[in-house]
This record gives structure tokens, sequence and C-alpha cells, in this order.
């Protein structure tokens, strides 16, 4: 069965308008991508109060995240819709609690982000094939923001 494309239309509903990334996920290309660019000005907002504001806020979007893309997953009858890329948008945060908001910084959080949330990696890919529901879309991204900070952090020791 082919997953059927998200409708603008959704983002009125509370739910998908945060699990979509307020409209990032509706792209037809690269949906997560996207959803992992949105995530960069949030990041580079957020952390401007401090390291300890920034871990808040990512633990509450990866533990919120487990409710909304499960939801929103639910609701569209479909495990991991495309389209639902709020578990990037965490995953992202996650990576850049590793270094400061700074464009090297944050480019280089985005490239290690992408790349362990595409290519799955083990456990990112057992993470992602074993759990269903809202932990089983949210866990891969959380574990490929822990890899791709572990790299950022390992850099900015050396650097």
């Amino acid at each position: 069965m082919a997953i059927q494309p998200a409708r603008p239309s959704l983002l009125r509903d509370p739910v998908h308008l945060l699990a979509f990334g307020f409209g990032a996920g509706l792209s037809p290309y690269a949906p997560g991508t996207i959803g992992t660019l949105i995530a960069v000005p949030i990041v580079i907002l957020v952390a401007q109060f401090g390291w300890i504001t920034h871990l808040a806020f990512a633990l509450a979007a990866c533990f919120g995240g487990v409710y909304l893309c499960g939801e929103s997953a639910r609701r569209l009858d479909v495990h991991d819709h495309p389209g639902i890329v709020w578990d990037e948008i965490a995953g992202y945060t996650v990576t850049m609690l590793a270094a400061p908001p700074e464009p090297r910084w944050l480019l280089a959080g985005f490239v290690l982000f992408r790349f362990f949330d595409i290519v799955k990696p083990s456990p990112i890919r057992e993470a992602d094939h074993s759990l269903r529901g809202g932990l089983g879309i949210m866990l891969d991204d959380i574990i490929a923001g822990i890899f791709a900070g572990a790299i950022l952090f390992a850099i900015k020791l050396l650097v």
C-alpha cells in the first residue's frame, strides 16, 4: 500500500502541525532533511537561554515527541509517515547539545545527524525496525542525535 501524501489541511490540527514540523513534512522532497532544517533556528533560539534550557527543551522534545509522533501516526493510520518530522527536530536538538550554536558547529551537526539518520548503522537500524508507535518513530532519531553529538563533542575536545 502506497502512503498517500499529506494534505496541507492536516496542519489545522495542532498534533499534526507539530508532528509535521510546522509544515516542513509536507515537502515532496526529503521531508526529513527539511524538518532538520526547521530545527536549526529552534536550536539557535533555545541555546541563547543556556545549556540547561537547551537540555530541558531537548528532553521535552523527545518525551513529548513520543506522544506527538505516535498520535499523528495513529490518526493517519500509517506507522511512520514520511511527513512526520518532529523526530528529526528532536534528534537534531539532541545533537546540538554537544556544541555551541555557531555556524560551523550547526552545519557539522546537521551533516552528522542527517548521515546517521539516513544510513542508520546499528543500533539505530534495530531501534527503527523493532519498535512501533511513537517510541519507534522517535528512538532511532534520538540515537542518531546521540551518535552525531558524540562526534561533535570529540571534535570540540580536539579543536
